[in-house]
């Protein structure tokens, strides 16, 4: 399997990428509850039974985006051409989803189904071919470790932008009151940077790995699937771990405004303390990863995380600000050192199963992924919207005893399970960069002598159960 080292401007348009990508999941894991109960004007309720509904979709649209990409190349290559073709309509997308009608509350409800599923249907299809794009710039595992660096970064780049930017602008003075308008704006804003962020990634990346994609049935493919373990490994995480993530960023904005009493500045600096502190995360993860094995770091930071989450729920009251500014960074900057590592996992995964079994499978994989990843996102956003109902919270009053403590539980501790869930699923997880260089070796096998792959799958050894 042929290595090829990324020039820094490759590395730089693969983290443009993410940028785009995450101005949707950031404005989804950070401000779109606290905008659809604040501003847009749901139910807690009626969000949370939205939220869950619309993460069936993903159950067709996800493995059907994978299978697409598996299928169908052009001469731009496999994935890249979906950047450059559904870039602006992903922007149309997250632009009228923060969008609020005049209307009555039934049809607001309509508008916000329809324009929740139409982003969410953009987002499967520039998403899939997005995270699959590194499996087909690099086969070297050290450059896909550098290169989700730079993407993280990016990523979290966007999401700093999103919680500064996007509170601000939309409670500036110019909408003279209208935060609905405000909103609209500013993620307006936020797309066409989108738009720009997928064109950039498109021409200034490339496709070079080239793996030969057989077309099996859907049913074998999941079969497939069904039998690398590694795979459902780090699925169980992303859900869990995405839950975890979730939970925590939507409720930040609710627990600077009512539990910390903080004004808009204060609510969106607050978001980017938490955002600041991810952006650190990467740079170390990448610092740690090149002394320190990287699976044990993916395991014990999600774990640190959930004793952190104690910590603060029964340290910080409403009167410490700086120490709940402080407490929420360092949890903020812990459970994200593991994200270098997960995304370019992903990829090793895949390797891994077509040195298992013999047979690859790509485009579900990564499909496979994605819906993990949305279903935490929808399992966490109606969680939130029923702890909302739960501890009797009512948009723009003065919140009850009893519901700042459940903002409190629902920022630390409830969180925090999730992550040390996460923690103890990784213990098994064995693909070290050791293990992935034995993997890349039978890979290069089967292509040098296709004659014995199944000899190879038959005769592979289970993987070293010590980290």
């Amino acid at each position: 399997m042929t290595s090829h080292k990324l020039t820094h401007l490759e590395k730089v348009g693969f983290g443009a990428g993410d940028m785009a990508v995450n101005v949707v999941i950031s404005s989804m894991m950070l401000i779109i509850t606290f905008f659809y109960t604040d501003i847009f004007g749901l139910k807690p309720t009626d969000l949370a039974l939205m939220f869950l509904l619309v993460r069936f979709l993903d159950a067709i649209s996800d493995p059907l985006m994978g299978i697409i990409t598996d299928r169908y190349t052009s001469r731009w290559g496999r994935y890249r051409p979906y950047f450059l073709f559904l870039s602006v309509p992903f922007g149309i997308s997250v632009f009228l989803t923060f969008s609020t009608p005049d209307v009555d509350y039934n049809a607001k409800l309509m508008w916000a189904y329809s324009t929740y599923i139409f982003v969410t249907l953009m987002f499967t299809a520039v998403t899939i071919p997005y995270i699959s794009l590194i499996g087909v710039m690099t086969a070297d595992p050290k450059e896909k470790l550098s290169a989700n660096g730079y993407r993280l970064f990016f990523a979290k780049i966007a999401a700093f932008l999103v919680t500064i930017i996007v509170p601000q602008l939309a409670g500036a003075d110019y909408w003279e009151g209208n935060i609905a308008a405000g909103y609209q704006a500013a993620m307006g804003l936020m797309a066409v940077l989108a738009v720009a962020m997928f064109l950039f990634c498109f021409f200034t990346t490339k496709e070079r790995v080239e793996h030969e994609v057989e077309e099996k049935p859907l049913k074998e493919q999941m079969s497939l699937l069904m039998q690398n373990d590694q795979w459902l490994i780090l699925c169980g995480a992303s859900v869990l771990g995405t839950i975890g993530y979730v939970i925590r960023g939507s409720v930040a904005i609710y627990y600077a405004k009512y539990y910390l009493g903080g004004d808009a500045d204060m609510q969106a600096t607050f978001m980017a303390t938490g955002v600041t502190a991810a952006i650190l995360a990467m740079v170390a993860s990448t610092w740690i990863t090149k002394r320190w094995c990287k699976v044990k770091l993916f395991r014990y930071s999600q774990m640190l995380v959930g004793l952190f989450s104690i910590i603060m729920f029964f340290t910080v009251g409403q009167e410490d600000v700086a120490l709940a500014f402080v407490s929420y960074f360092v949890i903020s900057f812990v459970v994200d050192l593991h994200a270098p590592v997960f995304w370019s996992a992903i990829a090793e995964a895949v390797d891994y199963g077509h040195s298992k079994t013999g047979k690859r499978v790509a485009g579900l994989s990564f499909g496979g992924i994605s819906f993990s990843q949305k279903a935490g996102m929808g399992i966490a956003g109606a969680m939130v919207g029923w702890m909302l109902a739960y501890f009797n919270y009512e948009p723009e009053q003065v919140q009850t005893e009893f519901t700042l403590t459940g903002i409190a539980l629902m920022l630390t501790i409830i969180p925090g399970v999730f992550h040390y869930l996460v923690g103890l699923l990784m213990k098994r997880y064995h693909i070290t960069d050791l293990e992935y260089k034995r993997i890349a070796s039978t890979l290069d096998a089967v292509e040098e002598h296709p004659g014995v792959v199944e000899q190879i799958s038959e005769s592979n050894t289970p993987l070293t159960k010590g980290v």
